[in-house]
């Protein structure tokens, strides 16, 4: 499977070492060259400095033969760009969006883009804790 990430940081570096080991071929794009240094030594993809919504950086990147993108960088404005590029120019079959700002949860909807909202995500995993810890049943309101 071809894959892009857009954004090295925790997340973007995590995903790629994950796909690089399981035999993808991964592409990774930052606009800083250092945060490549996350990736660890047995990381055999590509790395591109750029922001991920330039469309010559994309097509050097493999876009056209994308099976999965995933915008992961530190802004929501640059991750809902990017996605939409790769989502409606390119039409690759699989794009996700990192969401840090849970108020822009309707413009992905709109855009029909798939997300995953970093405080859904700590919620979850700290109601899970404390219903695993206390016994007692917590619930997150649904919004």
């Amino acid at each position: 499977m071809h894959i892009i990430i857009v954004g090295c940081g925790r997340v973007g570096s995590a995903l790629a070492e994950a796909g690089s080991r399981g035999g993808d071929d991964v592409v990774v794009i930052d606009t800083d060259a250092g945060s490549f240094r996350q990736l660890g030594a047995g990381f055999n993809g590509v790395t591109l400095r750029g922001t991920g919504c330039d469309e010559q950086q994309l097509r050097e990147a493999g876009i056209e033969r994308c099976d999965a993108f995933v915008a992961a960088t530190d802004s929501d404005s640059v991750n809902m760009m990017a996605a939409e590029i790769a989502s409606r120019i390119y039409q690759v079959p699989r794009v996700v969006v990192r969401l840090y700002d849970p108020g822009h949860e309707r413009s992905l909807r709109v855009l029909g883009l798939d997300y995953v909202s970093d405080a859904a995500l700590s919620v979850q995993a700290i109601l899970g804790k404390l219903d695993a810890h206390t016994g007692a049943e917590v619930r997150a309101e649904s919004a």
